[in-house]
């Protein structure tokens, strides 16, 4: 199966995402964020390859809530560890990044719902 943009950006914010955690020092604390991101960050595609096999339309955008719930969790991390743990514009970036695919989920649960 061919990945859609929308999952192919769901894996490519979240490899993003590790690459910069392994060069945050934890050791000022800083492990929890790291834990929390990565959690959050990987969450929104495992949630978006689920919805690929939903045993129902409804199962199908409860999924896409949940990625759309762990898309936000992630944002807000980013913004913890952009306040003292990586560069501004790294998280400007990924905060980017990381609404591209809000965007996207909101319009896919929109469109699913108008299919139901």
């Amino acid at each position: 199966m061919k990945d859609s943009e929308l999952r192919t950006r769901a894996k490519a914010l979240a490899l993003h995402i590790i690459a910069v955690c392994d060069e945050v020092d934890t050791r000022k604390g800083r492990g929890v964020l790291v834990n929390q991101i990565v959690r959050s960050a990987t969450s929104i595609g495992a949630n978006i390859h689920e919805a690929n096999y939903a045993a129902s339309k409804a199962d199908f955008i409860n999924k896409f809530h949940i990625a759309l719930k762990e898309c936000g969790e992630t944002e807000y991390w980013i913004e913890m560890l952009g306040s003292n743990a990586i560069s501004e514009q790294t998280a400007k970036d990924l905060l980017q990044e990381c609404g591209i695919i809000r965007r996207m989920l909101v319009k896919s649960i929109t469109t699913a719902k108008e299919h139901v």
